[in-house]
């Protein structure tokens, strides 16, 4: 594998924004693992990427199992023979709920996930790109601007992503002694299923239903290749993309 060729993990590459910077990096000429919990999600990505179809290899994965995740950086690493690129994007939504009303379930159902779930990724692919030569890589963790800013009946899945800003920092200082950079990509109404509902109206701070403009997820998928392709003495430690006009700045 000559060493100018990029390799990259993708998880939650099924669909949404997973899939779009999956196919975003296919189409700059990366080897990309894509994984997800679903095959069938998978392989509609990789036909998705055309040309690049080539590229993509297609791991099942439940990012919630160390065992898988730890399957996973084996059969990239295995395949491509080194990963430069993680973006750590497999997450899930919280249903709105009471806070009083939250159960254990449903609180461990997206911590699980969220934060379990791609610190688990980050570590192993943090262990490869320690060990590889050239050493070094770029993880890329999906944030959210729930990071910054909760909505209305969402604690599960807004600590979750508090708390993925914290892993990023330390990821990224950690990192430091074996070329390792970690980013955090905060995104907002990017068009996907998950966020249909914007169209609709969603619950806002003051009580009010407001719809909320989106932005198309193509835009997600090239500000992951931006990141991912920035030369290893240069990072963005965190990115804001949102839709312009989405009610985050401001007070409505």
């Amino acid at each position: 594998m000559s060493t100018n060729t990029k390799h990259a993990v993708v998880t939650g590459a099924g669909s949404g924004i997973g899939r779009a910077a999956a196919l975003a990096l296919l189409a700059d000429g990366y080897h990309v693992a894509l994984a997800g919990r679903r095959p069938e999600p998978l392989h509609a990505t990789a036909q998705a990427a055309g040309e690049g179809q080539g590229r993509a290899l297609v791991v099942p994965t439940d990012v919630r199992s160390q065992t898988e995740v730890r399957g996973l950086f084996a059969r990239a690493k295995q395949a491509f023979g080194r990963v430069d690129v993680l973006f750590n994007n497999a997450g899930v939504g919280s249903p709105a709920a009471a806070f009083e009303d939250l159960t254990i379930e449903q609180w461990r159902g997206v911590i699980d996930v969220n934060l379990t779930g791609m610190f688990l990724c980050a570590q192993e692919a943090f262990r490869v790109m320690r060990d590889q030569s050239p050493r070094g890589g770029r993880i890329i963790n999906n944030g959210s601007l729930s990071a910054y800013a909760p909505r209305p009946s969402s604690a599960p899945y807004t600590a979750s992503k508090h708390a993925i800003t914290g892993l990023t920092k330390c990821i990224a200082l950690d990192g430091r002694k074996h070329d390792i950079t970690c980013s955090q990509l905060d995104i907002g109404n990017a068009v996907t299923d998950l966020t249909e509902r914007m169209e609709r109206g969603v619950p806002q701070a003051n009580g009010a239903l407001l719809v909320e403009p989106r932005m198309e997820v193509a835009s997600v998928g090239r500000s992951v290749v931006h990141i991912a392709n920035l030369p290893p003495d240069a990072n963005i430690l965190f990115m804001t993309l949102m839709a312009t006009k989405m009610p985050f700045v401001g007070r409505g």
